[in-house]
């Protein structure tokens, strides 16, 4: 079967590699999707948030489709197609999949069927790769008290996380506006039903008008990017609530901090998605989002080392997806 390796930091090759076998416990799946995530390229350079080693196949966002059950396995059949958390528990320890064990960018795996969840037949293929991405943007909303209808919700960060945010917010009826300095980025989130999507050069000013300067009532940080961690300080309104879900670490940043205790906020960090998978997959399925605008570039999982050459250009994608089709 074809495989997307890290053999060591910074050198990606496609393998040929012996098919995987299952025991009694577990289940055998064939890929179809998987998107390619900033963490993929955080491993790819040697580092990430929890010791790593070489070598490993990356793939966290996935879907994919059941091909062998085994003899004790009750819950999944042939046929179904699945998603599958990444933080997983093994008997030795917690594990990241694609991370510290090998993931999802290959043709088959066997997996412990416990980490998996069925994926409702609204939902295609590729929309299934964006399962794991939009449970961390639910989750973020969630983890601060969730939204409706008669809410102000600001997304400040455009990619991946930010643009799933989004989407959670506005199907859970809020009004939203995205902020996102490439206009790429912007044009997608009014696909995906913001009411704006602000260059951060007006963003302060126009949020104000567009709630008659009372301010955000929730704010979902997601691009980790200084400027944007100090700006949503401003965006967001008395006794609003703030959501940290853009990854910056190791990184010092100025920002008026005084306006937590001024504006009586409430500011939580928030990080993957941890008991909503469930939900979130529910909550696809019924309010019928459509996501697929967030998915800018498909490539076969034979051409994953230009896929990841491509995905580095923020300008140019947002999220890039590979695919087994027409793979034996």
């Amino acid at each position: 079967m074809k495989a997307l390796v890290f053999e060591k930091p910074d050198q990606p090759v496609v393998v040929d590699l012996p098919m995987p076998s299952i025991n009694d416990t577990e289940v055998m799946v064939r890929t179809r999707t998987v998107g390619i995530c900033h963490s993929d390229y955080e491993l790819l350079a040697g580092r990430y948030i929890i010791p790593i080693s070489y070598p490993v196949t990356p793939g966290h966002e996935w879907c994919g489709e059941i091909v062998e059950v085994g003899k004790a396995v009750k819950n999944f059949r042939v046929g179904d197609r699945v998603v599958g958390e990444c933080v997983v528990r093994t008997p030795e320890r917690l594990h990241h999949f694609g991370f510290s064990m090998d993931g999802a960018d290959r043709q088959y795996f066997s997996v412990n069927p416990d980490w998996l969840h069925k994926l409702p037949d609204g939902v295609d293929d590729n929309r299934g790769a964006l399962i794991e991405p939009f449970t961390c943007g639910f989750y973020a909303v969630l983890r601060s008290g969730g939204t409706n209808a008669s809410e102000t919700v600001v997304v400040s960060g455009g990619g991946t996380i930010g643009l799933v945010s989004a989407a959670a917010a506005i199907g859970m009826g809020a009004n939203v506006i995205v902020v996102d300095p490439i206009q790429t980025r912007r044009d997608v989130a009014l696909k995906l039903g913001a009411s704006e999507a602000l260059d951060p050069s007006v963003a302060s000013e126009r949020i104000r008008e567009l709630t008659q300067g009372r301010g955000a009532d929730l704010v979902v940080e997601a691009s980790g990017h200084a400027a944007s961690l100090a700006a949503v300080f401003d965006y967001v309104g008395e006794n609003g609530r703030m959501s940290m879900v853009g990854i910056n670490i190791g990184q010092k940043i100025q920002a008026d901090l005084g306006l937590i205790q001024m504006k009586n906020l409430t500011v939580r960090g928030c990080i993957g998605s941890p008991g909503v998978w469930p939900a979130a997959i529910r909550f696809l399925e019924k309010t019928g989002i459509d996501l697929s605008p967030i998915q800018t570039h498909h490539f076969s999982l034979t051409d994953a080392v230009e896929a990841f050459t491509l995905g580095q250009n923020a300008q140019a994608c947002i999220k890039v997806t590979l695919n087994t089709q027409g793979l034996n």
